[in-house]
């Protein structure tokens, strides 16, 4: 059975490569025993989470995430279908379902009632994104680019190719979308082409120049510009936390982090990182980071390093829609390695939460669990909030 499931953060970027955790050495099983114990602590351990049944999800078929909806996208039928159900209870029939055109590959997301749906190309280039209502499926509006949601503000653009994949880069104009009737309500030229981050509310432009300018969804006004140094641009650099962005870049002395102020971008803080490869992701408020020695988070306002885990890297970071307030929600191999440790990271650190037994695949968020395949031809939903 072919299944894609696409449950994608930060809105549309890359996700992690599908498939089962990584393979772990006796060193590194006894290392996620012992972090595991000592997180544990007491006698409160993690709990042994019960499951929710999901839908059939024939061969074929796509899993999407978008709000409180748990979307499959069936091109097995003709015209292919769209369900939605609800990720609170999965294993009911579902609230709607519609039919849609044949895509190679789907995106959603929500904006505030609306579901933003996205076709997406053999080259994964979005080619149509259409409005429904998130409570019937019916069809509100389409246009022939890429929407995205900056909170309940939809902002239409124009995407360009990355090296690899089509990201956040756009060129032309970005347009923001009457959510109602999907008509143009202001616009604002890009030259050359720049980075985007759709924020709640807000919209950040980088240019290939480094100019960047932060824009009011809702009519398009500038509320703030700044110049930045040169760096690698890209959908995840910057990253913007609460009041504050945070640049990988460059120096004379090795790469770096720095942070600024927003709307203003008046620079606060400098701090040296290690060469090699950092994923960087909001986390409760915090800058999560992710390098070859171990997971970290900084304050955005500060620079000031609040927490450090060397164990963390052994652990593969579960897609959530909502960084920037929720935890991240970690999955890695017990001790034994049979069962999967679920562990949620935020302002205070990382804790293991939950257990889940052997034979999952392809976890990803969805509304308030993890939706994961498990071998059969449905799909199952492990609500995180059971204790």
């Amino acid at each position: 059975m072919s299944v894609l499931i696409e449950l994608g953060d930060d809105r549309g970027a890359p996700l992690d490569e599908p498939g089962p955790p990584p393979p772990v050495s006796r060193r590194w099983r006894v290392a996620l025993l012992l972090v595991a114990c000592a997180l544990l602590g007491g006698a409160t351990g993690p709990a042994y989470l019960t499951p929710q049944v999901g839908p059939a999800v024939p061969a074929g078929a796509t899993v999407l995430g978008a709000g409180p909806l748990l979307l499959v996208v069936d091109p097995g039928t003709n015209p292919p279908t769209l369900s939605a159900y609800d990720s609170a209870a999965p294993n009911g029939p579902p609230r709607w379902r519609v039919t849609v055109p044949s895509a190679a590959g789907w995106f959603a997301e929500a904006a505030g009632e609306l579901l933003l749906l996205v076709e997406r190309d053999q080259t994964r280039g979005a080619r149509m994104t259409t409005a429904r209502s998130m409570r019937t499926g019916q069809l509100m509006w389409g246009r022939r680019e890429r929407v995205y949601a900056a909170g309940d503000a939809p902002v239409a653009v124009r995407e360009v190719r990355s090296a690899s994949e089509p990201g956040r880069r756009v060129e032309g104009t970005v347009h923001g979308v009457d959510p109602a009737t999907g008509a143009t309500r202001w616009s604002v030229p890009v030259p050359s082409t720049a980075v985007l981050r759709a924020l709640p509310g807000r919209l950040l432009l980088v240019q290939d120049d480094g100019l960047a300018r932060l824009l009011d969804a809702r009519d398009g006004t500038e509320r703030g510009r700044g110049q930045l140094p040169p760096a690698d641009y890209g959908p995840d650099n910057p990253q913007v936390v609460g009041g504050h962005l945070v640049l990988r870049h460059p120096s004379g002395s090795g790469p770096a982090l720095t942070g600024y102020d927003l709307p203003g971008l008046a620079q606060r803080w400098r701090l040296p990182v290690e060469p090699g490869e950092l994923t960087l992701r909001p986390c409760q408020g915090l800058l999560c980071g992710q390098d070859e020695r171990g997971r970290w988070a900084i304050d955005a306002g500060t620079g000031e390093r609040r927490w450090t885990w060397p164990a963390g890297t052994r652990w593969r970071t579960v897609a959530g829609a909502r960084p920037d307030i929720e935890p991240l929600v970690l999955v890695g191999l017990a001790a034994d390695g049979r069962r999967v440790l679920v562990a949620t990271v935020g302002r205070d650190g990382h804790r293991v939460t939950a257990v889940l037994p052997a034979g999952l695949t392809d976890c990803r968020r969805v509304g308030a669990g993890l939706i994961c395949r498990d071998g059969t031809d449905r799909v199952t939903v492990w609500p995180l909030g059971a204790r």
